[in-house]
């Protein structure tokens, strides 16, 4: 039992609940290395969304609510931690829900697709085909979901798919709390803050932005400006860490 006035309650509360989707396979046991990676940028930003995060958030409701066919991608991580998340945020903004897995099996994909499913998330059924121009199993999506989209969310992102999915001609939304990654620099537009903070902010502009804003912000998009401010914010943070 973890006691509610821990210092790192809500921390030990998520890594509790990855142990325990790792062992029942919904999670790579890779994907904990990732977590505690993020979970160390996060440190770096005061486990707080930012103002260009916030910006950024705005900005991807902004997206996702103009695009023809937009697209949530799921990993074992992202199902783990935020399915309800994805559930509300898919309400928001029409998109469709599709899982798409590094370490891919058919039963790790149905037991991420019922974790979703059971929070109330619509699912994109159909075959999967290897349709993405890569060597591992990340090719691997449907036709009409990611493969068709014009804008994909991508939460806890390969490089290598981001980077051949702006190639394909797609809108790359990324959420990655590291700023250098590849994830981050590939992308259209990166959201340099937590999952759990991210979705919801995302779900909310979804619900209260106006035609105009998102004219406005989509028209001003510059990734390397939310990037360059991230490392900012950090770098701010650390320099005032011992005052």
């Amino acid at each position: 039992m973890i006691p509610a006035d821990h210092p790192r309650y809500r921390s030990l509360l998520t890594r509790e609940r990855l142990a325990e989707c790792a062992k029942k396979g919904i999670v790579a046991w890779e994907g904990l290395t990732a977590h505690g990676r993020g979970e160390a940028f996060d440190y770096l930003i005061g486990e707080r969304t930012t103002e260009s995060a916030l910006l950024a958030e705005r900005t991807a409701a902004a997206m996702l609510l103009t695009a023809r066919h937009p697209v949530i991608s799921v990993n074992g991580n992202t199902a783990a931690l935020a399915a309800g998340r994805i559930a509300a945020l898919q309400k928001a903004c029409g998109a469709c829900v599709e899982v798409n897995l590094f370490h891919r099996t058919e039963a790790r994909i149905g037991m991420i697709e019922n974790l979703l499913i059971d929070a109330g998330v619509d699912i994109f059924s159909g075959e999967a085909e290897r349709l993405l121009p890569l060597s591992h199993d990340r090719a691997w999506c449907r036709r009409g979901g990611i493969f068709s989209a014009d804008v994909v969310l991508v939460p806890l992102e390969d490089g290598d798919r981001c980077a051949a999915l702006v190639d394909m001609g797609k809108t790359v939304i990324a959420i990655d709390l590291n700023p250098l990654s590849r994830t981050a620099r590939s992308a259209t537009l990166t959201i340099v803050d937590e999952l759990t903070r991210a979705l919801p902010r995302i779900t909310e502009a979804c619900r209260e932005i106006s035609d105009t804003e998102k004219e406005r912000l989509i028209h001003s998009v510059n990734n390397h400006y939310l990037l360059s401010e991230a490392i900012r914010e950090m770098t701010a943070r650390l320099s005032h860490a011992l005052d």
